[in-house]
């Protein structure tokens, strides 16, 4: 069993090992209307995940509080033309009690749910990104899982400004990693190249999805670190940021060098062909 929060009505109790600590994670997950884009994907992460950190969720229990959100959320965002939807957020914490690290025994998790428009979508063009000066560091432990351990991420997208869009992380050795918000993925003339799933802090939903398709329809896909060269050389044909609510976004300058870009890999993600 959890406690369950709404965040249009309070938030965490002041003991939540989540504020205190970061001591869960969370879901974002584009919305049209009553049905999710990749809805069982993201919840089959959060149980998968919540289970590494020894956080007792049932599959069956967040599917249940994704319809009672849709119930209550999904009329306030009426998909008019031009709209694009709604985002549904998950937050789960292994709940409230204990002073200090240790984990109290018999404790409840708390589920936070919560709704908000769609972000602004970015230009088809593409858009700018440029390396961030704080470093990525990914415990193996905790690689892929989308932790409410965020504050590296935090303070790189406090480097975003003017038309950058996305700053790249990078870990101890110079290699790109990811995004503060976004998976890489690199088009070149063999293929294409991703940093593979344990060196990701997050590994995302859109990602893994992107990945098995291109796979299906017979394209190479590596998963291998990825350098500055890779990107900035004369072989690069493209640098694409994908995040399951944004969707694929190529990027048409990068660290200030322009590159190659255009929305061939945006049309194989239709989100409305992935609602469930």
């Amino acid at each position: 069993m959890f406690n369950l929060y709404w965040a249009d009505e309070s938030g965490f109790p002041a003991g939540d090992r989540g504020a205190a600590y970061g001591d869960g994670l969370f879901e974002t997950i584009r919305m049209y209307g009553n049905r999710g884009v990749l809805l069982s994907r993201h919840l089959a992460r959060m149980g998968r995940d919540a289970g590494r950190l020894g956080i007792p969720i049932a599959p069956t229990d967040l599917r249940k509080a994704c319809t009672a959100a849709v119930s209550r959320y999904a009329d306030r965002f009426p998909n008019k033309e031009g709209e694009s939807g709604w985002v549904l957020k998950l937050t789960l914490t292994r709940g409230e009690g204990g002073r200090g690290y240790q984990p109290g025994s018999g404790m409840r998790p708390n589920l936070m749910v919560s709704a908000s428009p769609m972000p602004a979508a970015p230009a088809t063009s593409g858009v700018a990104a440029d390396v961030s000066r704080v470093p990525l560091t990914v415990n193996p432990l905790l690689a892929g899982i989308k932790s409410l351990n965020r504050l590296e991420q935090v303070m790189a997208a406090r480097e975003i400004t003017g038309e950058l869009y996305e700053m790249i992380m990078s870990d101890s050795a110079g290699n790109l990693v990811e995004g503060t918000r976004t998976n890489l993925l690199l088009k070149g003339p063999g293929g294409w190249v991703t940093p593979p799933a344990k060196s990701l802090a997050v590994a995302g939903i859109l990602r893994q999805w992107v990945l098995e398709k291109l796979r299906a329809k017979g394209e190479v896909v590596e998963e291998r670190a990825v350098g500055m060269a890779d990107v900035l050389g004369s072989h690069c044909q493209g640098l694409y940021l994908l995040n399951s609510v944004i969707g694929v976004v190529p990027v048409r300058s990068f660290a200030g060098q322009d590159l190659p870009a255009d929305d061939g890999l945006a049309t194989i993600f239709n989100p409305l062909e992935l609602l469930e």
